[in-house]
This record gives C-alpha cells, structure tokens and sequence, in this order.
C-alpha cells in the first residue's frame, strides 16, 4: 500500500481490519539478514491487498520467501495445466486485455471525499498511458487497456474511511477475476491493492483502494497525477515492488530491475543502495518516487504481468 503522510507509498498492514502504521518491509526482503542489518521501509503487504507508495506501511500483505517460491511454483503449474487446455501465450507474445474497471467512490455521510467525472476519466487515461509504456522512450508497453465500465457513490462515513473493508468491498464489487475494482476513500495511505493469486480464496475483496485525493487534480502533494493507480495496479497484476527481497538476485522476480535495498522517497537521480548491478530503479511504476518521478514499466515486468494474467485472471 502507498502511504503519503511522510513518504512510503506503501499502505498500511490490514489484519483483521485493522491498520498496522509503520510496519516492516516484508520478511521477503530481508529474509537472510541480521535484525540489525535490515532495511528500513515502510512499505507493507496486507494479508488483504497491497498498498503503494507514499505512506507508512507496506502496501500489499507481507509474502516470505518461502511463499514468494510457493507461488512461482503454483503459477508454473497453472500455466502448465491451461497450456494442455489450449490457454496459452505464443512464445515471444504478450498476453493483452481490455480490463474493464468499477470506480467506487467512497463519500462521507457529508459528501466529502467525491470526485469528478473528468478526474475518474483522467485516471482511466492515465492508466491506460502508463500501461501503454508512453511515458518514456524505455517503457515497454504491457498489451493491457483500461475502460470505465462503471461509477456509483456511496454515502458512508465508514467506509469512506476505510473502515470495515472487507465488508464494503464484499457488497459492493463488480465484475469477475478479470475486472479491476477501484475504492477510493481517505486514509493514511496513498493505496492498498490484493495480489492475483489470493483470488481464488477472497474473490470479494479483489481490486484496489486507493486515496481519493490522489486523483488527477486532487491535493496530495507530489502524489496528485494519478500514477498510485498506476503502481497499485501493477500489484494487482502480480508485481512486487522494486524493493522486494532487498539486495538479493531474487528480488522482485524481474530481471530487468535492478535490486535495491529500501523504497525511494522522491526522485533522487544516481540512488544505489546495493552492490549488485545497476542503479536504483527510481523511474519505475513499483517504487514509491513521486509520481512525477515516475515514467516506466520494464520489459521484464510486462512479462510478468503477461504471465500471472495468463495463471490467475484469464
């Protein structure tokens, strides 16, 4: 999840419907090393979803090691088994959907915490511009558009303050594996989103929470073009952030990102926080940089997101 009360994107630690601020970085980053070498991060992975950038806390639940390789292992098997089914990707191709998307907005009993319907249509833009890799010459495009498939609003003042989740969530989604549900509502975090593998146990819940005011136009500084979607999205999808795993050669599954030890606070050009090869991704859609830092998913990453659609959406 993505917090912006300092400047993780990271979202709070959901259990049990509670908010846990300021949480450790998943115990996939820092897995093998001494407690007093571990990275600081606020970013945190909810057992419900993940969050992005600018917060305090990580943004998706946490994931171990051990089940970072579960879940590689399953997505095999279930490509394996859809392959014999004639659900495939051609070798060298790219999976590619329109993903229709539900907008809730969250209001208060007052009506506070709305929206525009020119914000909603700017951030299905920007979605599909980010997804499309039209930020920079280096973005790969991932194959995958976006459509507004619908918008309701609700008058609750609990759940515009992210209260009682999992019930909100549940009586209110729409659509099936392959739609993206997006709640906006005002909490301390920028985003919170569920990863595509835990579909299958908590369809209700699947989507993506994000802050309302992190809308094109809206008033969270350094946050405020649209791009938390974006990066909270790209976990929906089955990203991990950059950070993921710290400076190990696992990290987040893609090889085309180089490692880095904790989540970027900014845009600070030339950051190396490891040893391996590479700057620090800062430019990447799955950091925690402001948004107008960011301007690209990898080559690595459309692959990925091509493959766990493949596995657990399509």
């Amino acid at each position: 999840m993505r917090s912006f009360i300092t400047r993780p994107r990271a979202a709070a630690v959901l259990l049990a419907g509670t908010a846990l601020l300021f949480s450790p970085l998943s115990s996939q980053a820092t897995a093998r090393l001494p407690m007093d070498q571990l990275p600081k991060s606020d970013c945190f992975v909810p057992p419900e979803g993940s969050a992005a950038k600018g917060g305090h806390g990580p943004d998706t639940r946490e994931i171990s090691v051990a089940e970072q390789k579960a879940i590689e292992a399953r997505t095999a098997q279930l490509l394996k088994a859809k392959a014999a089914r004639g659900i495939a990707v051609p070798k060298g191709a790219l999976a590619a959907a329109t993903v229709p998307v539900y907008i809730h907005v969250m209001r208060d009993a007052a009506g506070n915490g709305d929206v525009t319907d020119t914000q909603i249509s700017q951030q299905i833009a920007v979605l599909n511009k980010t997804f499309a890799g039209q930020e920079s010459s280096q973005a790969a495009n991932t194959g995958f558009s976006f459509t507004l498939a619908g918008v309701d609003r609700y008058n609750n003042t609990q759940w515009h303050q992210d209260k009682q989740s999992s019930t909100y969530r549940k009586k209110t989604r729409l659509g099936g594996k392959n739609t993206l549900n997006i709640w906006l509502v005002d909490f301390a975090y920028l985003g919170i989103a569920t990863f595509p593998w835990d579909y299958a146990k908590q369809p209700g819940i699947d989507g993506i929470r994000v802050q309302y005011t992190s809308l094109p136009g809206g008033s969270a500084t350094n946050y405020n073009l649209g791009e938390t979607a974006t990066h909270e999205a790209g976990h929906w999808f089955g990203l991990y952030h950059t950070f993921q795993g710290g400076c190990t050669s696992t990290n987040d599954e893609v090889s085309d990102t180089p490692a880095q030890s904790s989540p970027t606070n900014g845009c600070p050009e030339g950051r190396d926080s490891c040893s391996l090869p590479g700057l620090d991704p800062i430019h990447n859609y799955m950091d925690y940089s402001y948004d107008s830092c960011y301007t690209q998913f990898t080559p690595g990453q459309s692959s990925r997101i091509s493959t766990m659609w493949t596995a657990y959406r399509a």
